[in-house]
């Protein structure tokens, strides 16, 4: 059974996204021309890949305890510890934790 999406589902998340509805709605975009699709599509993609591939090695000083603590708990999980002090920071900078102190 396919269930209907609420009205929310389909507004627009930001003024960025208005922005783009409220063009299209009005007509103001235009389709590329076939020819140039090609060539704007490779592009964007090469773009894209590198923004995503952009990773920096850095260095942190970790006290010896919390680092046996990482190291720890990134064996339990099955993941190398750099990966989960990567991750942990991912979250941290998107949100999805807060740091308290």
């Amino acid at each position: 059974m396919i269930r209907a999406r609420s009205k929310d589902f389909y507004k627009p998340s930001d003024d960025q996204e208005r922005d783009i509805r409220d063009a299209i709605e009005k007509g103001k975009l235009t389709p590329i021309p076939a020819s140039d699709e090609t060539e704007l599509k490779d592009k964007l993609i090469r773009a894209a890949r590198a923004t995503i591939a952009k990773n920096r090695h850095i260095s942190i000083r970790l006290s010896e305890h919390d680092l046996t603590w990482i190291r720890t708990k990134a064996q339990e999980l099955g993941m190398p510890y750099q990966t989960l002090i990567g991750s942990i920071l991912h979250q941290y900078a998107a949100g999805k934790v807060k740091a308290s102190f």
